[in-house]
């Protein structure tokens, strides 16, 4: 007599497993914040314009030597941008635990919260974090690492300088031989306007995550 036939069951197919960052919004992110970076440092006047020896004297004034840092930022903000980011650069570099901390942060923020799957929640030492538990325990590392810490202070420290450096450079640099169209300069009028321009940007591509866990 044959044995009967064994039932056979069909196995429930697993969902593949997510990678640790959501992939599209990732490279979109980093997509429009790298554009809007080159498409500011196009806008770089040339450096031999910013060292030229002879533009430079000393200012008769307080007012004359505003007028200079108001003139030479609207021309030189992308080079003054530059020399932040490098003295900003050196003070992290002779520093390498707070920029390794300041790494991690970052790499935390991303990994944990940014761009993580909204599916997958957080499992550290087998204890399970909810979203409001991640993001309460990032802001704390954060408030703790710039305030609390010496990365804070090395932080202001090094903008301070850069700060003083550029300007010391506006107020003596003579900005009578320098040529700005007035479109260009109304549109991008102050030291900060391009990095807006790349922070919106930025904001925009993560806008869908973060709006997806609030």
């Amino acid at each position: 007599m044959a044995a009967p036939p064994l039932p056979v069951t069909n196995p429930t197919s697993q969902p593949e497993s997510q990678p640790p960052i959501a992939t599209p919004a990732f490279r979109n992110f980093i997509s429009r914040l790298s554009s809007s970076v080159r498409q500011g440092f196009s806008q770089r006047r040339p450096w031999t314009e910013l060292i030229d020896r002879s533009a430079f004297t000393r200012p008769e004034s307080l007012t004359e030597a505003a007028a200079r840092i108001r003139k030479n930022l609207s021309y030189f903000k992308v080079n003054y941008i530059s020399m932040l980011v490098v003295v900003l650069g050196f003070s992290l570099l002779s520093h390498p635990f707070s920029l390794l901390v300041l790494l991690s942060l970052l790499a935390s923020w991303i990994f944990l919260y940014l761009f993580r799957p909204s599916d997958q929640p957080v499992v550290i030492l087998g204890r399970t974090f909810s979203e409001r538990e991640t993001l309460g325990v990032l802001l704390l590392s954060t408030i703790v690492v710039v305030f609390l810490t010496s990365v804070g202070s090395l932080l202001i420290s090094a903008l301070m300088a850069g700060v003083a450096i550029v300007c010391v450079h506006g107020a003596f640099r003579v900005p009578e031989d320098l040529f700005l169209d007035e479109p260009q300069e109304q549109a991008n009028v102050g030291l900060l306007s391009f990095l807006g321009g790349a922070a919106s940007s930025a904001a925009a591509a993560a806008a869908p995550v973060v709006a997806a866990r609030v």
